[in-house]
């Protein structure tokens, strides 16, 4: 093998818009199939986008010999089972945060993958891959900042159209799991380490019952990481990390744009330098780097170890809301 041949379920919008096409322009993959329970939606994404083949059906797809790894953009409620489906038909996985609905799921779908030690399951959390985040980290571990002290991240857009997926209750909507999650996942990555407790307080619309903004604060000992998320204010993203000698700053820190540089800025004493980054797509940067995986028989960058630890996190914040305290992780 010299690609990986994909099978993408569902024409989610992030697959049509953001994921299938940064895979089409990464040279390890090739995108062969896609699969609708409506065909006809199957028939015309793979029109637009030049898919050779199509499915009406996600066993359909997963019974075709040529096809090597799936990737999963289904609603959250679904992770589980159509990952786990996938597996069995001895696929690799490439599955769409967050890793199930809660840290209870991602335990079963690590049991089942524990039957599969040859296929590749991995979470997309493609921040991690792009060359802001790998910097920052970069910077953090050879003390840029001095000692990491605190991060502080906010995150958030509006949308209160009870259709729309993210607010519907029963298909894992609401802001943790869509966003929240990053949060999460972006201070665990900077710490490198688990928190050991948090405190969260969680804001739920009345109407939807799903919920629309949280904050938080992670203790990792030492130091802490502080968010806000929400679904209904302001769209807006920034993560500050701040050390006992400077900080840094990402201003796009999780959409970041495909046809323009990021940009970090980084303090140290009296001075504020702006880095600019060459253009990237951080979809493209995680379909080379899990491909590599595949086709190489290594590890994935990120193991599912990662997805269980932070949706624990993620089911703490519920937690912390409903007691009223400090939640031990």
């Amino acid at each position: 093998m010299d690609k990986v041949r994909w099978g993408i379920i569902s024409t989610a919008k992030i697959g049509i818009d953001l994921v299938i096409p940064a895979m089409q322009g990464q040279e390890f993959c090739d995108v062969t199939a896609i699969a609708s329970r409506d065909l006809a939606k199957a028939q015309a994404v793979a029109g637009q986008l030049g898919i050779p083949k199509t499915y009406g059906s996600y066993e359909e797809l997963f019974a075709d010999p040529e096809i090597d790894a799936i990737y999963n953009p289904l609603p959250n409620h679904m992770h589980l089972e159509w990952t786990a489906k996938a597996l069995e038909a001895g696929k690799h996985v490439l599955s769409e945060k967050p890793s199930g609905l809660n840290a209870a799921e991602a335990e079963e779908m690590a049991a089942v993958a524990k039957r599969y030690p040859n296929l590749k399951l991995m979470e997309a959390f493609m921040y991690r891959f792009h060359t802001q985040w790998q910097l920052a980290r970069k910077m953090v571990l050879d003390g840029e900042i001095g000692e990491l002290r605190t991060i502080q991240t906010f995150f958030s857009f509006y949308n209160d159209d009870p259709t729309n997926i993210r607010n519907i209750k029963q298909y894992g909507g609401g802001a943790m799991l869509d966003i929240g999650c990053y949060a999460i996942s972006t201070a665990r990555f900077i710490f490198g380490e688990e928190p050991k407790r948090l405190v969260g307080i969680v804001e739920y619309d009345p109407k939807m019952e799903i919920d629309r903004m949280a904050s938080a604060i992670l203790d990792f000992g030492r130091g802490t990481a502080e968010f806000t998320v929400s679904t209904q204010v302001e769209p807006y993203q920034r993560v500050t990390i701040v050390g006992n000698r400077g900080w840094l700053q990402i201003e796009i820190p999780f959409n970041a744009p495909t046809d323009r540089p990021c940009k970090l800025w980084h303090q140290r004493g009296d001075e504020i330098k702006e880095i600019v980054l060459e253009t990237a797509n951080q979809y493209t940067l995680q379909a080379e780097y899990y491909c590599k995986a595949i086709l190489q028989d290594s590890e994935v960058p990120t193991p599912w170890t990662d997805a269980i630890a932070n949706m624990k996190a993620i089911d703490a914040v519920f937690e912390s809301d409903r007691v009223g305290g400090w939640v031990d992780l």
